[in-house]
């Protein structure tokens, strides 16, 4: 994607925040100015290597409401999404789950198959790893915590979502964490880290360091995925969720 064609897509995302009432997001002087006007409605879905643009966003409040309502009336203004070209050859758009008003947010890459095919975030095989970190390490029910992924449908075999398509759907996990206010993320694996920090990020040399996103503290670690091809890495990871326990004064489990 040439520098232009960023710059677009950026003006667009800021422009698309706006509408969804996160202004606050909008601080950087190489967002502006905001396009004079709107986006247009895609009325068909995009076809590979045009360049994607928002649909008209759906208003809604984060404001007067619980967590729970705010989750639901950003998963209806997301609707059966079209907006990148994701949508071609997904199932279904996996938006997130677990306690709306959750301690701590776990964020992904994106779904994979069995994901793509149940509409829930980690189920697969690395969904069954997170959720051994979850309830056998940490103590807690996987319902206890929110798990959701940078892009809602899934890559086609499973690739690492693309620049663009991951601008055009950050706007709803931005709105899911301010819906949510998590007072800790885990972002799993670079592409989760890449996300939310809006740079690229080499998860090896970041991992285990606090961050932070607007705020939330954030810790980076290995996506299960990568535990799984590289079961060594698990104390590494071990040592990044103790450090979150100890941030909510959680009692560390010995391993």
């Amino acid at each position: 994607m040439d520098r232009e064609t960023l710059l677009q897509q950026l003006r667009l995302r800021a422009a698309y925040l706006e509408e969804l009432g996160l202004g606050y997001a909008v601080d950087r002087p190489e967002l502006h100015p905001r396009p004079q006007a709107a986006a247009p409605r895609l009325m068909s879905p995009p076809k590979s290597g045009e360049t994607v643009l928002f649909e008209e966003p759906k208003p809604y409040s984060l404001e007067a409401s619980s967590p729970s309502e705010r989750l639901k009336a950003i998963r209806e203004a997301m609707g059966d999404c079209k907006r990148c070209r994701l949508c071609e050859k997904r199932t279904q758009v996996v938006f997130g789950v677990g306690d709306p008003a959750a301690r701590i947010l776990f964020v992904g890459e994106g779904p994979g198959a069995e994901e793509d095919r149940q509409g829930i975030p980690f189920v697969g095989r690395a969904g069954q790893l997170l959720t051994d970190i979850i309830t056998k390490g940490m103590g807690l029910r996987r319902q206890d915590v929110y798990i959701a992924n940078v892009v809602k449908c899934r890559p086609p075999e499973n690739r690492v979502p693309q620049p663009d398509e991951m601008a055009t759907c950050m706007p709803f996990l931005e709105a899911q964490i301010e819906a949510i206010r998590p007072e800790v993320i885990v972002a799993l694996g670079g592409t989760a880290c890449q996300g939310l920090l809006g740079a690229p990020a080499q998860i090896t040399k970041i991992r285990g360091r606090w961050t932070d996103f607007r705020g939330i503290p954030l810790m980076p670690t290995f996506h299960p995925s990568y535990l799984l091809r590289n079961p060594g890495a698990k104390k590494q990871v071990w040592e990044d969720i103790q450090q979150v326990m100890s941030k909510l004064g959680m009692a560390v489990r010995k391993k």
